[in-house]
Order: structure tokens, then C-alpha cells, then sequence
């Protein structure tokens, strides 16, 4: 079902599968403070649907993102931009808490700045091959502080990192493939099918064992190697436990798909 939201985000269902599309299409869905919130609330509500197991942000209209809207939410993140109640950081940086499962970003157009640190927060990316990326913040007398600095260099190494962030200069959709922000470049007409198709396979998986796997990987890159494998032991358990890994073992004894419940 599709809900048309005066806070400028969609929201449509397809049974596991959360559709999550920014529509502030006049201003090629540039993030002002009302979407900003909007999104976060949207991955709040991601988090807690249960029959909610992978999220697809993507934009309507021609462009993913034309980036921040400094005009409407610039003092809003000067002062300390908080996620609203019931809301998650998209970012994972801001402020916040962030979701546990996977999120996949599909992006066209223009993808510019947040939407650039939206992409590095996302677990798998794809975008069409008219899309144009740009970290524009040094033009603007700022600097990016959605995650670039922080995840760009762990991505596409420090050089390549630099030579973008530092110059705001704009790249294309077979740079981003090369670097890594994207895993995949398609056609605009096929981007979306190509979106849902990931995530409704990622879907079909164990929902413990997929955000055990984002859980353990993310402890991995924040934390480091040694805090991950230490929390290894009592996470293993912990599914192995589940009714999910049970009817794992069953499906496979009986030779056919595994329908789980993530319990």
C-alpha cells in the first residue's frame, strides 16, 4: 500500500520487502528539515515491523538526491540535529539509533552529498548509469559530515577518497563501480526491478542469521577484528538456538527451501 506522506517519504509493502522512496520531487528530492525527519521515521518504522526484513530507499522522480538543503535544515544540524522519536539515524552518525537490518540504496540521477553518505551507511548499493555523484561540501564552505570521512577511505582507499572529497569535483556511475560505493550499474528502466530482486532474496533467507551477519560484520568495522570474534561464541549460540536454525537443518534434510519466521 502506498502512503502519500506530507513529510515528503513513501512507504509501500511488497511482503517483506519495505519500499522507502523520497519525494520532495520539485527540489530533486534535496533533504530540508522536514526530510530529514521524514526518513528517519521511515527507518524507525523499518525497525520495528517485524514482517519489515530488508528496506529499499530510493527517489522519486528523475533524481536520487540533489544532497542538503543548507537554506532549511543548515541551523537545524548546527545545533545538533536529533532523530525524532520512533525515529532511526539513516546515517548512522547523526544521531540516533540504526536499524538492524539491511538496507539497499538504489540511486539515479543526481546523488549528491547525504545521498553519497546515505549510500555508505547502506549495506548494498546500485545505481543507474546516469547517475552523477558529487561530495560538494568544501565548494560550500563545510565539510561532509554524514560518514564520508569516515567510511569513504575504508571503501575506495584513502587516495581515492581524497581525490573526491577534497575537490567536490563530480564523478559518474562507473567511477562510483570502481571505487566500490556501488556494487552494481544498470539501466535507469531496470533499477528498481533489479533493487527488489535483491531484496526479496535476501528476504527469503533466515531473518536472525542475516542481521546476525550485519551485527557481527558491523562490530568488525567499528570495533574492530578482536571485539567481532569475541562476540562470536555467545552469538552462535544464540541462533543455533532458534526455531529458524532448526527449520534450517529440516529444509535441508528434506532437500527444499527454508520458510522462516525469525524465531
Amino acid at each position: 500500500m502506498n502512503q502519500p506522506s506530507p513529510s515528503r517519504v513513501t512507504r509501500e509493502r511488497h511482503g517483506h520487502v519495505l519500499m522507502i522512496g523520497l519525494d520532495r520531487v520539485a527540489k530533486r528530492n534535496a533533504f530540508d528539515l522536514d526530510l530529514l525527519n521524514a526518513l528517519s521515521l521511515a527507518y524507525g518504522e523499518f525497525e520495528a515491523d517485524s514482517e519489515a526484513r530488508v528496506a529499499v530507499v530510493f527517489g522519486h522522480g528523475e533524481h536520487f538526491t540533489a544532497g542538503l538543503d543548507l537554506v532549511s535544515a543548515g541551523a537545524a544540524l548546527a545545533e545538533g540535529w536529533q532523530a525524532p522519536p520512533g525515529g532511526c539515524d539513516p546515517w548512522g552518525v547523526l544521531a540516533g539509533p540504526r536499524v538492524s537490518k539491511p538496507v539497499i540504496v538504489a540511486a539515479q540521477g543526481y546523488c549528491l552529498t547525504v545521498g553519497i553518505e546515505l549510500m555508505l551507511a547502506a549495506d548494498i548499493n546500485l545505481c543507474a548509469s546516469n547517475t552523477r555523484f558529487a561530495q560538494k561540501e568544501v565548494q560550500r564552505g563545510i565539510f561532509p559530515f554524514g560518514g564520508a570521512t569516515l567510511r569513504l577511505h575504508q571503501v575506495a582507499g584513502w587516495g581515492n577518497a581524497m581525490r573526491w572529497l577534497l575537490t567536490g569535483d563530480e564523478f559518474d556511475a562507473h567511477d562510483a563501480l570502481h571505487l566500490g560505493l556501488v556494487q552494481e550499474v544498470m539501466a535507469s528502466e531496470d533499477l528498481l526491478p533489479r533493487a527488489i530482486e535483491l531484496a526479496e532474496r535476501i528476504a527469503r533467507q533466515a531473518p536472525l542469521g542475516v542481521q546476525a551477519t550485519l551485527m557481527s560484520a558491523r562490530q568488525a568495522r567499528y570495533e574492530g577484528e578482536m571485539a567481532a570474534a569475541q562476540a562470536l561464541p555467545a552469538l552462535v549460540k544464540t541462533l543455533l538456538n532458534s526455531e529458524d536454525a532448526k527449520e534450517g537443518v529440516q529444509s535441508m534434510i528434506e532437500k527444499r527451501p527454508g520458510v522462516f519466521k525469525g524465531l
